[in-house]
């Protein structure tokens, strides 16, 4: 099964993934190689750290490459849903409370970063706005209770 991302994730994790490859290996190497001088592996905590280091970095890079690899990329901008949440939506919600504004993006898994107001499409609150139209009032399940929302505003823009 492909897991969708959006075109703007894809590239974010294209960018990692070369960063990884032509920046932060070859540094790894070298710093193997120079603790490697240092003499004695048993007692050298350089060579440990930076092999431990070492393994990080190709288990990133061969997550990298699967995930993307098994990605439908899908452009966002291209999305001709209207008013109404999919995957891709930019959604503008009021806390029908607080009247506190927040703003999310309804991504793929692979690139879900909450501090970015990018959220999975797994996600509760993801699940509870698709398919929900702007105007449209949503229930969500949060862990301090269940709260209200006014969904204000709905835009596909990349």
């Amino acid at each position: 099964m492909q897991a969708p991302i959006t075109t703007k994730g894809a590239q974010r994790l294209r960018a990692e993934l070369e960063e990884l490859k032509s920046v932060k290996r070859p540094a790894v190497i070298n710093a193997i190689a120079e603790a490697r001088a240092h003499g004695d592996l048993k007692e050298n905590a350089e060579y440990h750290a930076a092999r431990e280091q070492q393994g990080f970095i190709e288990g990133r890079i061969k997550q990298l490459e699967a995930e993307l690899s098994h990605a439908q990329v899908i452009d966002v901008a291209s999305l001709n849903a209207g008013s109404r949440i999919v995957f891709g939506a930019t959604v503008d919600l009021a806390d029908a409370d607080t009247d506190e504004e927040k703003t999310y993006q309804i991504v793929g898994d692979l690139e879900a970063d909450i501090k970015q107001g990018l959220i999975a499409i797994s996600s509760p609150v993801a699940r509870a706005l698709i398919g929900k139209h702007e105007g449209d009032s949503v229930s969500i399940d949060a862990p301090g209770g269940t709260r209200e929302y006014d969904i204000i505003a709905v835009r596909y823009d990349g």
